[in-house]
């Protein structure tokens, strides 16, 4: 457990299996001795100083289930015996010992829930105490570093800096008690996160439904008596009133009322809920540049696991976040306060493989998906009203459809898709579940209109052949399994990361590969490159394609149509980055009006990146200048090289380590996306893909219009009198 270096601490130690004994051997000699440990002691540290001009001096700190107790022993170099020289009683909670040397001197920093303490390695008598001023944190030091200064003008009086690791995951630094700073280091190892909204009162989320399963006339005497009963929050509403003016006209926002959180008009007010490794959870506030409103343990893990998160999912109308695990355990809190509502407790091995956001007729449900890609039985208001796909015990792909049996379901295989030997699948995209079609179609320069395939029931499939270094990339239909589409990239490097991203009627994929710039192979070149391909019904203009105008069809009973199945039409069209991508994304609007923007993480710049969907447009004429009715729809000559601009790069001069996934939300104004990174760093922010058309900027001199306004009504008022004066004697004069 803890092997000596030098005179300072010339031992080696450990503990029996059942923690029960402390073995302690002087290097050098063959025999070892015994000291006896707390009862239910479950971990023991050793502290010891590392300097070889240091007295031989070591501490054993033991941890029990309820508190911890430290021991300090003496190494007698002459006569190799250890000897007990004091004990430090036992106190509450995890606690936290460091050691610093100073010369031949050895001190002891004890860090408790409630207070910091130095000793010296000599004698029991307390140097130094300082009430723990940590900020209102109740969480407790389980590890840390000090460093010790005696200060030269008065006799036994010393300074205590100390970087403690809590209970929490929080790095801080205390200096004699008091906190200097303290980060929440335990961010650091997000695995999974979704967007919230802050939840509305709970009882008017009763009353609306109460009132929607209500007939009409009991609906609105029920909605009168509410309004009425609404009239006691009025003079809290119209104290309210001069600071929410205040803050319009000054262009600042207001997060909370009465200390309360609150939704905004914009909607840029959203709880962002972060799981991570470690079995915590935190609660961040979005509007409020990230604050952490929570932090939760939602799971207690032995030593070397990782919580393996499958699935999370933030409902609004009950205001509650499910997170699920591989080895099937569940958690389920409240998103404004992180209160723990139902937990289940992990397995003993993996169970669940994935996890799937389905529709049922009680609303959105997160379905667990078991390892081999089985769902089992399912009670019918659990039932998914659509088809599920899953991964196979082989990497297979299956479609799996459930039959109602009474008051259960049980699950069908509808499809499975087998890739062909020697193939494994890297990456899997699917339209978000938030996706609004602002337009059915693209209208060209000439006023025709290319109509756009916009089946919601598609997915994009990435798989690898290591041996023959190729990538192949499929559109699959959810329903039927039927391959739409597909393309294959020789000379993939298989090792790099390959990723893609849907949505709308496109996709785009970032690998590393061959690129040819001419159709001879010998003019070619290796490099990141990104692929995007459009969807269309129809290669022709004012076209439908199979289809025409069906107002109805059906993936499994396709309609008799002499020209065939109804398969998009792909535009595909490849470029050459300079940096490697990851974590695709794309922008996400209220009514998906704004353009779209793909979101990626830049592993060796440590930057997120907005690339516009402009840029990335595989329509752009090659060899040749776009044409006059080209130009209106904005196309741009195509160039093989996008160089990435250092302002397209969101997080500015901030580096954001280890990025793995980005998550996308809508505000409530049509121009901005909420974005949310995670991995390692955590960043957030809003960015508006056609800017901010929708909302006044910074620069708009709101003082000055109100002061406009103002003075435009006293004049009004100050000159009505006047001229009702004069009207009045005009109707007194004398005719001429």
């Amino acid at each position: 457990m803890f092997v000596g270096a030098n005179s300072a601490a010339p031992i080696v130690a450990w503990t029996d299996a059942e923690k029960s004994k402390l073995f302690v051997n002087v290097l050098g000699t063959k025999n070892r001795q015994e000291f006896a440990l707390a009862p239910g002691t479950v971990s023991v540290e050793i502290h010891a100083p590392h300097l070889v001009q240091s007295e031989p001096h070591f501490l054993v700190h033991s941890r029990t289930a309820t508190g911890n107790r430290a021991d300090v022993y003496h190494i007698n170099l002459k006569t190799n015996v250890v000897e007990k020289a004091y004990d430090l009683p036992e106190l509450a909670g995890p606690g936290a010992f460091s050691t610093s040397s100073d010369g031949a001197n050895v001190y002891f920093t004890r860090i408790t829930e409630d207070e910091m303490i130095l000793l010296s390695s000599a004698s029991h008598g307390v140097l130094g105490r300082w009430p723990l001023n940590t900020k209102n944190s109740k969480a407790s030091a389980v590890h840390a570093v000090a460093e010790v200064v005696k200060k030269s003008s008065q006799a036994n009086s010393f300074a205590v800096r100390a970087a403690a690791v809590t209970s929490a995951d929080e790095w801080t630094l205390i200096r004699n008690g008091e906190t200097a700073w303290s980060r929440p280091e335990g961010m650091s190892g997000a695995v999974a996160a979704t967007f919230a909204e802050i939840p509305e009162n709970e009882e008017l989320v009763k009353s609306l439904e109460q009132e929607a399963h209500s007939n009409p006339l009991e609906a609105y005497i029920h909605r009168v008596k509410r309004h009425i009963d609404d009239l006691q929050h009025l003079p809290a509403y119209l104290n309210a009133i001069p600071s929410r003016l205040i803050s319009s006209i000054m262009g600042t926002e207001v997060s909370a009322i009465d200390g309360k959180l609150s939704r905004d008009s914009f909607g840029f007010h959203k709880l962002a809920i972060l799981a991570t490794r470690r079995g915590m959870v935190y609660g961040l506030d979005v509007g409020n540049q990230g604050k952490i409103l929570w932090s939760r343990r939602a799971l207690k893990l032995s030593k070397g696991d990782s919580w393996d998160v499958t699935g999370i999912q933030a409902q609004e109308l009950t205001g509650r976040v499910t997170i699920l695990g591989s080895n099937g355990d569940r958690v389920v809190l409240e998103a404004d306060t992180g209160k723990i509502v139902d937990a289940v407790a992990p397995g003993p091995e993996k169970s669940v493989q994935s996890s799937a956001i389905v529709d049922t007729v009680s609303g959105q449900q997160l379905l667990p998906v078991g390892v081999d890609g089985q769902i089992g039985d399912l009670p019918s208001d659990q039932t998914p009203r659509q088809t599920v796909v899953t991964r196979g015990s082989d990497g297979e792909l299956k479609g799996v459809i459930f039959t109602a049996n009474g008051s259960s379901s049980y699950e069908t295989t509808s499809w499975v898709f087998t890739l062909p030997k020697d193939m494994r699948v890297v990456s899997v995209a699917t339209r978000p579940a938030h996706e609004p079609i602002a337009s059915i179609g693209r209208v060209l320069g000439d006023r025709t209109v290319k109509y756009k395939y916009l089946n919601p029931n598609t997915l994009v499939l990435a798989a690898v052949d290591d041996k023959a270094q190729t990538l192949s990339v499929y559109l699959l239909d959810t329903v039927t399994g039927q391959v739409l589409a597909g393309s294959k990239y020789d000379g993939v490097d298989t090792g790099k990361n390959i990723e893609c991203a849907m949505s709308e009627n496109w996709f785009v994929c970032s690998f590393f590969g061959q690129y040819t710039l001419r159709d001879d192979t010998a003019q070619s070149l290796k490099g990141y490159q990104i692929v995007v391909s459009d969807l269309y019904e129809s290669d022709e203009p004012n076209n439908r394609g199979p289809l025409g105008d069906s107002t109805q069809y059906s993936a499994l009973n396709p309609m008799e149509n002499p020209e065939g199945p109804s398969l998009p039409s792909v535009v595909s069209q490849t470029y050459i980055l300079n940096a490697p991508l990851s974590a695709l994304k794309v922008t996400q609007t209220r009514q998906g009006i704004s353009s779209r923007h793909v979101l990626a993480y830049l592993p060796e710049l440590h930057g997120i990146v907005s690339l516009p969907r402009m840029i990335l447009e595989p329509r752009r004429p090659v060899g040749r200048d776009p044409t006059p009715a080209e130009a209106e729809e904005g196309l741009m000559k195509y160039h093989p090289t996008i160089e990435i601009d250092p302002k397209t790069i969101i997080t500015h001069e901030r580096d954001v380590v280890g990025i793995t996934k980005i998550i996308t939300s809508p505000a409530i104004v049509e121009s901005t996306s909420l974005v949310f990174a995670f991995g390692i760093d955590v960043f957030g922010t809003r960015v508006a893909p056609s800017f901010l058309f929708d909302i006044l900027g910074k620069g708009f001199n709101k003082v000055t219009l109100v002061g406009t306004v103002v003075a435009i009504t006293a004049g009004v008022l100050a000159l009505k009198p006047l001229v009702l004066k004069k009207q009045i004697n005009s109707l007194w004069k004398a005719p001429m």
